[in-house]
């Protein structure tokens, strides 16, 4: 704690805090109001904090974490003690309540050394985030305020077997019983599932099939102690496994009314409304991915040589270099330009989509074009990148697939256009 309030303390006086919003002491926006690459003096902090964090923390224990599966609870501890989780948390609750663009810039940094510790992290915001858009000020400071207190984790519990791009088709339901609900369902694929202090849960609490998914489901915290729990095994997954993924099961979860997010009905729109904050960062993981991967195969085909030269000096290879380069500067600016959307309180869909879709592509590109380079050794667990093309997978995968992703973004381009004609 005293570290964590030490880097309050250090980056506090360049912030000002205007009601919820922070205002950065050095713009981030340009004269005329318009997009600005330029960064504040405390977000070139955080990006340095968590760079030599991640390079110096993360990178060296990141194939460890990989071979065994444990939970990286050590590399946890030492970010939240620096200041680099929990970012979004309201300044009543003890947080910095930070912007996405100093989040982006922070979690691409941490995710350059291991997307798996990375995606714990972020997992974290993601739990948090309905409780800090829809939660009252008793719910924040008792479940947020905890977290600030000590380094404990947060889970968005909503995705089930049956239902995870369609959310519409989430069957646990949760039944009123005087000033009580009572929680039976379960659900999949869980990141944190077995570590988090407490849970978002998205519930059914209408017993009509004919409501509407928007009128249809509630949100609750749930204490993760609760009886009637039961969390499943940890998922042996492709890449990214250092993250705990758990299927959990809830019968005759009981919950007070207390611990209900703006009231019955809401929860869908929480649920979704969640994703404008964390699909940004997700990105911006992806983006730090495909920096690491393109890193890797930059510095490794300007060592290497073949018929005579080093094998950036073949055209085949340089031009799969600048092609990666150009893919990640470019979702880099995506992933920039969809957080500072948010960060001038405008909504933030469309743009966030668009970071998340095509940052996930790159990150993909990226990491299959390393392994191509670096060629047999790229096959082999002995090198950085067979890694790198594990781990990139999920990103067109977890918050929204990239079908989904293109889903959200043709919808929202089509109603734009629409309403650009009345």
């Amino acid at each position: 704690m005293a570290s964590f309030a030490r880097q309050i303390a250090r980056v506090r006086p360049l912030i000002k805090f205007n009601g919820d919003h922070a205002v950065r002491a050095a713009s981030t926006t340009t004269e005329s109001g318009g997009f600005s690459l330029q960064l504040s003096p405390e977000q070139l902090e955080f990006k340095t904090t968590a760079r030599k964090f991640a390079r110096e923390e993360i990178l060296p224990k990141a194939a460890e974490y990989d071979r065994t599966g444990e939970y990286p609870w050590d590399l946890i501890k030492k970010a939240w003690s620096l200041g680099l989780m929990n970012t979004h948390i309201p300044t009543h609750c003890g947080g910095l309540n930070l912007g996405l663009l100093e989040c982006v810039t922070i979690t691409e940094e941490l995710a350059y050394g291991c997307t798996g510790v990375q995606t714990a992290i972020e997992a974290n915001s993601l739990g948090q985030m309905p409780v800090i858009l829809a939660g009252n000020e008793a719910q924040q400071k008792k479940y947020l305020g905890r977290l600030i207190e000590e380094p404990l984790m947060s889970a968005y519990c909503v995705t089930e077997p049956t239902a995870g791009s369609d959310v519409a088709g989430i069957r646990t339901r949760a039944e009123k019983k005087g000033d009580q609900y009572v929680i039976n369902g379960q659900k999949m694929w869980i990141t944190n599932g077995s570590v988090a202090n407490w849970y978002f849960l998205l519930a059914m609490t209408s017993s009509d099939p004919g409501t509407p998914a928007g009128k249809a489901f509630t949100g609750f915290i749930v204490d993760a102690n609760t009886p009637g729990i039961t969390v499943g095994r940890k998922e042996k997954n492709m890449g990214q496994r250092c993250s705990d993924t758990r299927g959990i099961t809830f019968e005759d979860v009981v919950v007070p009314k207390e611990n209900v997010l703006l009231g019955e009905g809401a929860g869908f729109k929480i649920a979704m409304g969640a994703f404008d904050k964390t699909r940004p960062p997700v990105a911006a993981g992806a983006v730090g991915l495909a920096q690491r991967a393109l890193d890797e195969a930059k510095n490794y085909s300007m060592q290497r040589k073949t018929m005579g030269k080093l094998i950036c000096e073949h055209q085949a290879v340089a031009f799969m270099l600048a092609d990666m380069a150009i893919g990640v500067e470019a979702a880099r600016l995506l992933v920039q330009r969809s957080a500072w959307e948010t960060d001038q309180g405008r909504r933030n869909t469309y743009f966030a989509s668009i970071a998340k879709a095509y940052a996930a592509d790159v990150a993909n590109k990226c990491a299959a074009d390393a392994v191509q380079i670096f060629g047999g050794n790229g096959f082999n667990t002995d090198y950085p990148v067979e890694k790198l093309m594990r781990d990139a997978k999920i990103y067109m995968i977890y918050e929204g697939t990239s079908q989904i992703q293109r889903l959200i973004i043709s919808r929202e381009l089509l109603t734009q256009t629409k309403e650009e004609k009345k």
